[in-house]
């Protein structure tokens, strides 16, 4: 016997801190298919695929220095040092977060947050920003704002964590930081081009889909946030869906006010901003205090949607508007809701917040959100300036690829090929759904260089009439006989 003693553990504290791992990851992909059904049917596949890049770009960074940078033990108050660079060290050693969870188990939780971050911050560069200086981008932006964010609100020596900023689970880390590279990235890319009334939502189902992956993983976001199988992470996960369902109705119901309809992207977008709102606080505070956060920081969201069209700045999907906006709120909130008796489910000590007569935290809170965004803001735009001015790291597609769509014109790939093909050949004339040999070369298509937004559906040349002198007309199959735009 050597005299050391091995660090007790809980296997039910590992095993939901795993669970909840594997649920982050699902929001990542959530994060794609929600941008991808808001996007224009031509750049949809980019989306999913940076989405899911970011999990592959931020791992590797993760691996070098990011976890060392954000929670080495002996850090200091703004930065990490290198102790823990490529896992050094970072094996079955009490983690950061718990003394029953071990390191390596923390490292990859909070490796799943520093992936998700960036994914949600891209959606403002939608449809017009280059894929390749996007993943040097999401690289670069993790090392010098994620780590430090993460540093400061979650390290025990990092300041806004010394000085009582209360974040359970990522108020300034993840959602003000996105929201304000995402302001800043829209402002340094400028706007898309085209008629803004065409930047429609191409597909309702995506939207809902990747809305129901991000919900359900939110529960792993927040609920694992309390590192351990208790009370305060049920409670997390109750507080959690009870915001997000306030706020999805608000949202419908403020849009039901303007325009007398039930909007489908309404409530989901809602669902998200009540989410966001409930994060910094989702282990601090009461489920009543949940459905005041989840009503106030969808009104809060809603407001800033609208008011983006009024400042003329393009960021797509609104991410500034619903995770900025909504962080700040929720960070702000959390100051004003905390509750003692909500943290002491697992035995954390705080002083509470306003409802406990704790004047001085919601100044703490101000503190923490001012300097996240200001720190977001400045750095973001920062390292967009010097890659624009990089050879070959130029942020914006040239004027056709933006036109043609980047899932063609930077992938080469279709989100919809086979579709797509399909509806080329019905338009342009072709029937080979009962063809099973080689189409004659009278009629054969090429579809390499064709895009279904190329294609002018309900123009001359498709309404059924002859396409020359000699060529019966034809008629169109029943999905395809529409009125013209």
């Amino acid at each position: 016997m050597d005299g050391t003693t091995t660090p007790h553990y809980e296997a039910g504290d590992i095993a939901w801190t795993m669970t909840s791992t594997a649920l982050v990851w699902l929001m990542i992909p959530g994060i794609g298919y929600f941008y991808s059904g808001m996007a224009r049917k031509k750049n949809a596949l980019s989306l999913i695929m940076l989405s899911c890049c970011s999990v592959a770009v931020v791992s590797f960074q993760w691996f070098l220095f990011g976890y060392s940078l954000a929670f080495s033990k002996t850090g200091g108050r703004m930065i990490g040092n290198f102790e823990n660079a490529f896992f050094r060290g970072v094996l079955d050693q009490p983690s950061v977060g718990s003394p029953l969870v071990p390191d390596i188990v923390f490292m990859l939780f909070q490796g799943m947050f520093a992936a998700l971050t960036p994914a949600l911050a891209i959606g403002a560069a939608a449809e017009r920003g280059r894929i390749l200086p996007t993943l040097v981008f999401i690289f670069l932006w993790t090392t010098f704002v994620y780590d430090f964010l993460a540093c400061w609100t979650w390290s025990g020596n990092g300041w806004s964590f010394v000085m009582g900023g209360l974040d359970f689970a990522g108020g300034t880390p993840v959602h003000i930081s996105s929201g304000g590279a995402a302001l800043a990235y829209a402002l340094v890319l400028g706007r898309r081009s085209g008629d803004q009334k065409d930047f429609r939502p191409h597909s309702m189902s995506n939207v809902v889909i990747g809305t129901c992956f991000i919900w359900f993983g939110w529960f792993g976001f927040n609920g694992g946030s309390a590192l351990s199988a208790n009370m305060r992470a049920v409670m997390a996960c109750v507080v959690t869906n009870l915001a997000a369902s306030v706020g999805g109705i608000t949202w419908v119901l403020l849009d039901y006010r303007h325009d007398r309809k039930l909007s489908v992207l309404g409530f989901c977008s809602g669902a998200v901003a009540g989410l966001v709102a409930i994060t910094p606080g989702s282990g601090f505070v009461s489920p009543a205090s949940s459905v005041a956060i989840g009503f106030l920081g969808s009104v809060a969201c809603n407001c800033a949607v609208r008011l983006k069209h009024h400042l003329k700045y393009d960021d797509a999907f609104d991410v500034f508007a619903v995770h900025g906006v909504g962080g700040i709120v929720g960070n702000i909130l959390t100051g004003v809701f905390a509750q003692k008796w909500v943290a002491a489910l697992d035995g954390t000590v705080i002083k509470g917040g306003w409802l406990e007569r704790h004047w001085i935290q919601v100044p703490y809170q101000l503190a923490d959100s001012c300097a996240g965004l200001s720190w977001s803001f400045c750095v973001t735009f920062l390292i967009l300036f010097i890659m624009n001015k990089v050879p070959g790291l130029t942020l914006r597609v040239e004027a056709d690829h933006e036109q043609r769509g980047l899932d063609l014109a930077e992938l080469g790939e279709a989100c919809y090929g086979h579709m797509d093909e399909k509806e080329a050949a019905s338009v342009n004339g072709v029937d080979d759904s009962m063809d099973y040999g080689k189409p004659s070369s009278a009629s054969q298509v090429s579809y390499s260089d064709v895009s279904v937004n190329e294609i002018k559906v309900g123009s001359v040349s498709t309404l059924g009439l002859p396409l020359s002198p000699d060529q019966p007309a034809k008629r169109l199959p029943a999905g395809l006989q529409m009125t013209s735009g």
